[in-house]
């Protein structure tokens, strides 16, 4: 019986160098949604017919968005890798407007708050847009799981 989703989702430690309390908090509820609710289907029919629920890594290798898939024991499924190229504008773009966010936060009003978050919303929506794209016909996942995904990407780009 098929389970189209994610049960467990890792970041390689060893690709993000830096993050400060704020990307921890994002990286924190990315992964506590994803695995709260989302759909995360691989195109590609297994000979035995495994259709989930899925283990996840995500991790960059050589500039590419490697999607480590395994079964629910654990057992490695495939990979799908992603360039990047498509994500660059909006991975700087949405670290920029996070960065008002945070500084919104701690010293602007109610109002200036909701216009900076306005924006990053905008930009996060059209950025998983773009996975959804990037990733059709490799995996379907629903809007929500691509906005979460979009997130932990982000993470893994953080260079100090």
């Amino acid at each position: 019986m098929a389970d189209p989703r994610i049960i467990d989702i890792s970041l390689d430690e060893q690709t993000i160098i830096w993050r400060n309390a704020d990307v921890e908090q994002e990286r924190r509820i990315a992964i506590f949604d994803i695995l709260e609710e989302n759909l995360f289907a691989p195109q590609r029919e297994h000979p035995d017919g495994y259709a989930g629920p899925y283990k996840v890594a995500l991790r960059i290798e050589e500039g590419r968005l490697a999607i480590d898939m395994a079964r629910e024991d654990g057992t490695y499924l495939e990979s799908v890798i992603l360039g990047l190229g498509r994500f660059r504008r909006p991975i700087r773009d949405y670290f920029a407007i996070c960065d008002s966010y945070y500084q919104a936060i701690r010293q602007s009003t109610p109002q200036q708050i909701e216009t900076v978050d306005m924006a990053r919303r905008g930009i996060h929506n059209a950025a998983a847009e773009t996975l959804m794209e990037r990733l059709d016909g490799k995996i379907n996942v629903d809007f929500d799981t691509a906005r979460r995904l979009f997130t932990l990407i982000c993470v893994l780009h953080i260079k100090g």
